[in-house]
């Protein structure tokens, strides 16, 4: 471990940090989320900025199914003072109604992250100022990056020339397996 890491490190003992492949990850309870990330943009750890924030679905993560909660947010977060960088990770109590309280009145461009979490995931951000759908259409229906969700979704969008406009039909796609030839066929690559 670099002297500058066992530094963030020690600074943030009371977090328990866990290093994986070079970086530091330190996860909360979804109750103490927001108290966190004020804690860590204050001093004197000075993370003032938030580089990211994306939603996680662990439903069947790594072809398994996961024991615990389902749907997490995971933030990296920036001290340019202390040239430090870090993960935090909070998932959402519940998997049916995942739920998480916003920070955007912590770090402002959370805002247009949450949404986005919001739109694809369906987490819900307690607290934000404008929590609607910023990806996807206002009719779409579900949340597209869970993994439950069809890869050729619930509905395709057409124009319909008799009523001049766009509609909505269920889906007329036929599913079909899009393995490779390599991997289908099992002599494809022995020479006859």
């Amino acid at each position: 471990m670099t002297p500058r890491l066992q530094k963030l490190f020690d600074a943030l003992s009371e977090f328990q940090p866990r290093e994986r492949l070079n970086e530091v990850t330190i996860e909360v309870p979804a109750a103490q989320y927001k108290a966190t990330c004020e804690k860590l943009k204050a001093d004197p750890f000075g993370f003032e900025q938030m580089l990211d924030l994306c939603g996680v679905d662990y439903g069947a993560y790594a072809d398994e199914p996961r024991e615990g909660p389902r749907f997490a947010a995971v933030l990296h977060l920036l001290s340019v003072r202390h040239n430090w960088r870090l993960r935090l990770r909070a998932f959402c109590p519940e998997d049916e109604f995942p739920v998480l309280p916003s920070i955007v009145d912590v770090w402002p461009s959370a805002n247009w992250y949450e949404r986005e979490a919001f739109d694809l995931f369906g987490i819900m951000f307690e607290g934000h100022p404008d929590l609607r759908r910023i990806l996807t259409d206002y009719g779409f229906v579900g949340h597209p990056f869970r993994k439950d969700f069809p890869l050729s979704g619930h509905v395709e969008m057409r124009y319909d020339p008799e009523q001049k406009r766009v509609i909505y039909q269920p889906v007329t796609i036929d599913p079909r397996e899009v393995t490779p030839r390599i991997v289908r066929e099992k002599n494809y690559a022995v020479e006859r």
